[in-house]
């Protein structure tokens, strides 16, 4: 009976040691991460203010690679959400949302997980650093409230480890992924983009020349273009076609002192294509076969010793944005929009093009329009 009481008091000791340590210990714990990038201030921010590349960065999905992740509300800023499900207990169920979001300044962010604590929430604060504030400084903040709840406050003695690690490495990818986008402010007038968007384009009739690699001077390219066109003209005259669309520069490699693209125009059936073999004694007044829609694939016979091909491509999404300016503007408005794709989440693929609308002799002014196109899974 003695060793009993003994054990009740020395547990009694133990309990009571328990709470009032848990009692001295912090309510609420708060650290803190800092990295430096080189990317613009816009590209970063547009980053942490939407949740899309959360995977491309965020050690969470490094501790369960077949995590669900869902996205709702809008694409950034207040009110986007990703919630995420695994089947790791460790990970269980969770969300992250963006509650409060100033440009170029700061993120605030919510986080609902299965860890111990309330109100968790995560921070991210930019600031320019560096030279001619060149380089931008992200930091990274964590905060937790634990109230009375003791085993949390227990919990809090390993934030700094548990949490503060996944801070360092989170921005260290962060960082390494930022790097990988190219380093154009597409917000701003070194890329005058306008428009843009994710769109999903239908498939299409091309025909394509491939320029070969062009000495990169506007007498040369402009020269190449028009002989090129010429050859797509003589395609289009031997099969009925027309244009469906202005003329497009597929760009292959844009070099220091040589350009290589493809010449390609978008075309479909013309009301006064040549007969087929089976029309040739059709009368005066009869209905013509059908014109095919633009998007149907056609046959398309090249002649002899013209180095037009023709692709039928099948649909597909893609960035794309509207620009205004000379055609020599268009390596930085091209990056400027993959920039722009990838900070938003999309994987560019294939290569980019424009579509020349306001014709050739126009581009080689600072009044040339296009729509800019790069494709993304």
């Amino acid at each position: 009976m003695t060793r009993i009481i003994e054990f009740l008091i020395a547990l009694g000791i133990v309990a009571g040691l328990f709470v009032i340590i848990g009692v001295c210990l912090p309510g609420e714990r708060h650290i803190s991460e800092s990295i430096e990038t080189n990317r613009k201030m816009t590209i970063v921010y547009d980053t942490v203010n939407s949740l899309r590349r959360f995977k491309d960065w965020n050690p969470l999905v490094l501790r369960d690679k077949a995590v669900e992740l869902k996205y709702s509300g809008p694409d950034a800023g207040v009110g986007a959400r990703m919630e995420y499900s695994s089947k790791n207990d460790a990970l269980g169920q969770g969300s992250w949302e963006i509650k409060e979001s100033e440009k170029n300044k700061r993120v605030v962010i919510a986080i609902d997980d299965v860890t111990r604590g309330t109100d968790k929430v995560t921070t991210f604060t930019l600031e320019p650093t560096g030279k001619n504030d060149r380089n931008v400084k992200i930091t990274q903040d964590y905060s937790v409230k634990y109230g009375f709840d003791l085993f949390g406050r227990y919990a809090g003695l390993y934030v700094s480890r548990h949490v503060g690690d996944d801070l360092k490495l989170g921005l260290s990818r962060m960082a390494n992924m930022l790097a990988s986008v190219p380093n154009v402010d597409y917000a701003a007038a070194e890329a005058p983009l306008t428009d843009l968007k994710v769109v999903e384009l239908p498939a299409e009739n091309l025909l394509v020349v491939n320029a070969g690699n062009i000495d990169r001077n506007n007498d040369s390219i402009k020269q190449s273009i028009n002989d090129n066109m010429e050859w797509i003209k003589r395609a289009m005259d031997a099969n009925g076609l027309v244009a469906a669309g202005p003329v497009r520069i597929v760009t292959t490699d844009f070099g220091a002192e040589k350009y290589a693209f493809d010449v390609v125009l978008p075309v479909r059936k013309g009301s006064a294509a040549p007969a087929a073999a089976g029309d040739k004694d059709k009368k005066d007044g009869e209905a013509a076969a059908p014109v095919a829609a633009s998007g149907d694939a056609l046959t398309v016979k090249i002649p002899s010793g013209n180095p037009v091909t023709y692709v039928h491509t099948t649909p597909h999404r893609a960035a794309t944005a509207a620009y205004t300016g000379h055609m020599a503007g268009l390596d930085v408005a091209r990056n400027a929009l993959r920039a722009w794709a990838t900070t938003m989440g999309n994987e560019v693929v294939d290569r980019p093009y424009e579509s020349w609308k306001g014709g050739v002799d126009k581009a080689f002014t600072t009044d040339g329009t296009y729509d800019i196109y790069w494709a993304v899974k």
